[in-house]
């Protein structure tokens, strides 16, 4: 049998993107066709998005609105007595004003945590598509909480177009 593998020069991947990828790019070299851009494109935006539909009862500062909105997305867990993710998400908020990256060491500087718990927080953040890794810091996905939000429906209504016509597909094929 031919050896079919390549190097992706371009690509830069955690191991299990790399696998993922692989696992795809195989499928598609004996299955179907091979679409490297779509595959890495697919890769880049895998994240798990958590909505909760809370009650949200009338609040009376900025910090419960934002309480709210990061429980509604799934940010905050009851594990985290410190509020930890929390006065993370409002620093990375603040500097997102401005556009401004933050690292990991300003932050645990500035809210006296370990790097480790914040480096814990961050790629809980980073997973659920809120914070975005640049230039050997931190930022918000965009520039302010609106934009998040809607960047984050964006991604959901992709997610279930495409859960619908896999849907449809299997559908067809079931008979």
């Amino acid at each position: 049998m031919k050896d079919r593998s390549f190097y992706l020069p371009f690509v830069s991947l955690s191991l299990s993107q790399q696998r993922l990828l692989k696992i795809h790019l195989l499928y598609k070299v004996f299955g179907k066709s091979l679409k490297i851009d779509s595959t890495y494109q697919y890769l880049t935006m895998i994240r798990r998005v958590t909505i909760l539909k809370i009650r949200r009862t009338p609040k009376e500062n900025i910090n419960q609105e934002l309480q709210w909105i990061g429980n509604s997305l799934g940010l905050f867990s009851l594990r985290d007595k410190n509020s930890s993710c929390f006065r993370i998400f409002i620093v990375l908020l603040k500097k997102a004003k401005s556009n401004q990256i933050i690292s990991s060491d300003e932050i645990a500087d500035r809210l006296k945590l370990t790097r480790g718990t914040v480096v814990h927080h961050l790629n809980n953040l980073m997973n659920s598509g809120i914070v975005i890794r640049e230039q050997g810091g931190y930022i918000l996905r965009e520039r302010n909480l609106e934009r998040v939000i809607s960047s984050i429906r964006k991604d959901l209504d992709s997610a279930m177009s495409e859960l619908m016509k896999v849907a449809k597909e299997v559908d067809e094929k079931l008979g």
